[in-house]
């Protein structure tokens, strides 16, 4: 019988062959390495995985995939291990933990209802994925990739790039999925560094960014008044006149270190 998509859950089933082999083929497999597959469905880019020799975990949360997903552990013995669960509840550090120290990596086509979420909490583990290849919304994507002083730029962008590198890979069109979305995707790959770009309290730093990003047109010594004197923020190089859209990843790095966390809630 043929699972149909579940618009509560975000679903759209990846169908395009040459799409998955695509996206297999973006993330590097290694021998003991773990990999852990978000979402997997009905098993497509699974398969594909498991036949490039990933060791692989998947999490699955439609008990409708289950038992596809079974089968394909028993075709691919002592390859797979299906986990029944959502994605924002598991042991991220037992799933990612490898044999020989080698952190696994995560793979996935994220539903578009918890996709950022996703990309947010697992980059904020302690210990990161070695690497993550996700699709995602093309809108996300850019808001990830997104250079300072333009419209996309914002707290997505900043946390990623401050923690990862990340590189978008290419675009999907709709008509690779089932149903076919109302939105392009985009396929972005994300390698944390072994430390923050720049020495930074997150907590500071989100609060800021909230801030900064909810009043994006105003001027900082507006959205900033009573937190930061407009003297401090000239001697941090930035003028009280700018908008917070217009200041690089440094920037806001000082300035959300400047800015005592109990100030920003």
């Amino acid at each position: 019988m043929s699972i149909l998509p579940n618009k509560t859950l975000g679903q759209h089933f990846l169908h395009d062959a040459q799409v998955v082999a695509r996206i297999a083929e973006s993330i590097e497999i290694i021998p003991h390495a773990c990999m852990v597959e978000i979402g997997p469905g009905t098993g497509v880019l699974t398969r594909a995985l498991l036949e490039r020799g990933a060791r692989l975990t998947v999490i699955e949360l439609d008990s409708r995939c289950w038992a596809v997903l079974d089968a394909l552990a028993e075709e691919f013995s002592g390859q797979l291990m299906v986990v029944r669960g959502d994605a924002l509840q598991v042991d991220w550090d037992g799933l990612l933990c490898g044999k020989e120290g080698i952190r696994g990596s995560v793979v996935g086509n994220l539903p578009y209802n918890v996709g950022t979420e996703l990309v947010v909490q697992l980059l904020s583990l302690p210990n990161p994925p070695r690497q993550m290849v996700f699709m995602l919304q093309k809108e996300v994507v850019q808001r990830i990739c997104a250079t300072p002083d333009t419209r996309d730029w914002g707290r997505l962008g900043v946390l990623c790039q401050l923690l990862a590198d990340c590189r978008k890979l290419f675009d999907v069109a709709p008509g690779a999925f089932t149903p076919p979305p109302k939105v392009m995707s985009s396929v972005v790959r994300l390698t944390p560094l072994p430390a923050p770009r720049f020495a930074v309290s997150l907590t500071a730093l989100d609060g800021v960014l909230r801030l900064m990003f909810g009043q994006r047109r105003k001027m900082l010594r507006s959205v900033l008044k009573g937190r930061i004197r407009e003297a401090q923020l000239v001697e941090l190089g930035i003028q009280p006149t700018w908008r917070g859209e217009v200041l690089e990843l440094e920037a806001i790095c000082k300035l959300a270190n400047q800015i005592s966390p109990k100030t920003t809630t």
